[in-house]
């Protein structure tokens, strides 16, 4: 089957509303630094030999603030990024005013590379000019990367931190629940969220699941045995 209708209909709305980039990156970047920042702090403190509750305090800590921390980063990245669109827009429509005919030379380049020629090329021209908001649009493609869709900060920042939180809580669970072999259970759970993230990633990309799940495990067990391994030098 096909990953979408292509009917006239189903065309106009896809190509008219294009969705953006989701915030696939940021429950991705969240989940896994939630897991390996979280297993990593209760490595290291039961690497030192310390006790669960502190292993419980300094973990709860690290997923409330570095989760917190992680979020506002993303929103003010994400932010920075959509006010340095503002200003190129202005840029550009500032440029228009001032140098239409070298504006419009550019949209000539930017066409020609898409493989316009001729008379084509000059009708696209004329046509994507009258209109300055479609012009803007195509320089900020053209001449800067930037697609036709907005970030949101506040999304990102949501998606990050919700990711951050839920990943974050599955090493202290053991712990939280007093059960048994507390960590060596954390670390089963842990190694099972970097294979579940990393395996449900691969949806999005070419890699087999089970290598997309692999690499991020072997990501998160190098942090962990890491901060495990600086923990023992304070054992005792």
């Amino acid at each position: 089957m096909p990953e979408h209708s292509h009917d006239p209909q189903s065309i106009a709305a896809r190509i008219g509303s294009p969705p953006g980039r989701g915030v696939l990156r940021d429950l991705v970047y969240g989940g896994i630094d939630g897991s390996v920042t979280t297993f990593a702090i209760v490595a290291g403190v039961a690497g030192a030999g310390l006790s669960p509750f502190i292993i419980v305090a300094l973990g709860l800590a690290n997923v409330l603030a570095d989760g917190f921390s992680m979020a506002a980063g993303n929103y003010s990245g994400t932010k920075a990024e959509l006010d340095n669109i503002r200003r190129l827009r202005q840029v550009e429509d500032r440029h228009i005013t001032r140098y239409p005919e070298g504006e419009r030379q550019e949209v000539r380049e930017i066409l020609t590379l898409k493989g316009l020629t001729g008379d084509v090329l000059e009708d696209a021209t004329r046509a994507i000019t009258a209109d300055r908001d479609r012009w803007i649009d195509l320089m900020m493609e053209g001449e800067y990367g930037m697609g036709g869709v907005d970030p949101h900060p506040l999304r990102a920042a949501l998606a990050t931190f919700a990711a951050f939180l839920v990943a974050g809580m599955i090493p202290l669970l053991p712990f939280l629940l007093g059960l048994p072999g507390a960590f060596a259970l954390s670390a089963w759970m842990t190694g099972a969220v970097f294979f579940a993230i990393g395996a449900m990633k691969s949806v999005w990309s070419l890699a087999p699941w089970w290598r997309s799940g692999l690499e991020t495990l072997a990501i998160g067990g190098a942090a962990a045995a890491m901060a495990y391994g600086v923990g023992t030098l304070f054992h005792g």
